[in-house]
């Protein structure tokens, strides 16, 4: 069984927006509306009573988590939200009539209505370059190389980032847009342990974050 995901390195990421950008842009996302947004989460103390210096924080890509069992198909009314054979979940717009049910029932605040369409919209995984053997837009423009894209059935460590220019090679702009490196390749030594996932309410989060060295806090 297939599951699609992202899964992104926290460590790794700065918090340089260019994930939220590039997903605004190639799909076209409204002012005001994000299929993927990123947090800032912190600062907390290292150990009890610390103070500045001694504190950490750490950035939190956001965005459709496509659950294994996603509460906003179940409320659908219209079977407008679907769970899809490759594990993500999406939106037919032809049928959806805007009712924002599953805007309601996303425990991650994912969804928005387009007022302009009358229709929800989310992150899609950027089904559109998948069909064509691409990366999602914001794995393929992490500058960090932080975020990596694949089935999680085949191992986290096999998901595909942007280029090798990680590890060396080509560094031009094409080459970087059309030759993967995998997560194992690039990040760095990480543990069971170091993999987390947003508070699972029953709904199965597929998307994935590795933060080492650090107190997961999620959404906090």
């Amino acid at each position: 069984m297939t599951q699609y995901a992202i899964v992104t390195d926290l460590n790794r990421c700065v918090g340089c927006l260019g994930c939220s950008v590039a997903c605004k842009v190639l799909n076209g996302v409204p002012v005001g509306s994000y299929w993927n947004k990123v947090l800032r989460v912190g600062p907390f103390p290292t150990k009890e009573g610390a103070t500045y210096p001694d504190v950490y924080t750490y950035w939190l890509p956001l965005q459709c988590q496509h659950c294994k069992n996603p509460e906003c198909v179940k409320v659908c009314p219209t079977g407008a939200s679907m769970k899809l054979a490759d594990g993500t979940v999406q939106i037919d717009k032809s049928k959806c009539i805007g009712c924002q049910f599953c805007v309601m029932a996303c425990p991650y605040g994912v969804r928005y209505l387009n007022e302009d369409e009358g229709v929800v919209e989310k992150c899609t995984l950027c089904e559109q370059k998948l069909a064509e053997g691409e990366l999602p837009q914001c794995v393929a423009q992490c500058g960090a190389r932080a975020r990596f894209f694949g089935d999680l059935d085949e191992g986290i460590g096999n998901l595909k980032g942007a280029g090798k220019v990680a590890i060396g090679g080509d560094t031009s702009y094409e080459a970087t847009m059309n030759t993967f490196c995998t997560l194992d390749e690039v990040v760095d030594p990480y543990s069971e342990g170091d993999i987390h996932h947003l508070t699972d309410v029953g709904n199965g989060p597929a998307v994935a974050y590795i933060l080492r060295n650090g107190m997961w806090k999620g959404q906090e």
